[in-house]
């Protein structure tokens, strides 16, 4: 077993991923033998079949390469199942409190410091090869935990969410935000700077979603420790370049 996603932070590694809505598993493969750190499975807006996850994450791990599953929601119960079947680690959208990133926090570790239940025969355990103690401190040690501010509400508890123990960073949901936004909130830029400085301060990551290169590059040098591509943001605009040959 390699390094984890979580300690390759920890030693101040930068790390870049793509995010995929569980299109073929092709593309997940393609993704993962490109040489990116690590593949972020959407069941948000994308499928929720957690078969087809389970085929994706194992493809994903037959190259070595890491996965996250950005969860639909407040889903105790697929989180479990996603770091049975061995992602290493979950993203939850519409994170608006401290209480709501405690309770995911909860969802993803075993006690005592959270309430996932304990199993060793999933894939995790390697089926039931792994003993009990190995796999508690393994789970410990390498679950890493997302959640994701997209609302004004989440940015004004932005400093208490950040502070949550056990949360490993958040990703700003830029795009929610602006929708949730109204006249009487700040603008969402003004947001996404508050959520940066509450995770600068205490010391969580963050993690950017991008369309391209040049922003990927941007968010790095910025101070983002993960950045993920909108793959379909950024096939769609390969495309519409690639159509521009066509003659006039």
């Amino acid at each position: 077993m390699g390094a984890s996603l979580k300690s390759r932070l920890a030693d101040g590694e930068k790390l870049l991923g793509a995010l995929l809505r569980l299109g073929t598993e092709e593309l997940v493969e393609m993704v993962a033998v490109s040489g990116f750190d690590f593949v972020l499975l959407d069941t948000e807006h994308g499928a929720a079949d957690v078969g087809e996850l389970r085929r994706h994450l194992v493809l994903a791990e037959t190259h070595g390469v890491p996965v996250l599953v950005r969860v639909g929601g407040h889903e105790p119960a697929l989180v479990l199942r996603v770091l049975d079947a061995g992602a290493e680690g979950v993203v939850a959208p519409h994170v608006d409190t401290p209480e709501q990133a405690a309770a995911l926090v909860a969802s993803a570790h075993y006690p005592p410091s959270g309430l996932r239940g304990f199993a060793t025969y999933g894939r995790s355990g390697r089926f039931g090869l792994v003993g009990p103690a190995e796999h508690a401190q393994a789970a410990a040690e390498r679950t890493l935990v997302l959640g994701m501010i997209e609302s004004p509400a989440g940015v004004r508890a932005a400093d208490a969410i950040a502070a949550t123990p056990g949360l490993d960073g958040i990703m700003v949901g830029t795009a929610d935000l602006r929708a949730s936004s109204t006249a009487d909130d700040p603008d969402p830029a003004e947001g996404l700077a508050t959520v940066h400085r509450a995770l600068a301060a205490a010391g969580r990551h963050r993690m950017d979603i991008v369309n391209g290169r040049a922003q990927a590059e941007a968010s790095f040098a910025d101070g983002a420790a993960l950045v993920v591509y909108n793959l379909t943001a950024t096939v769609m605009s390969h495309l519409a370049d690639l159509r521009g040959a066509r003659p006039t």
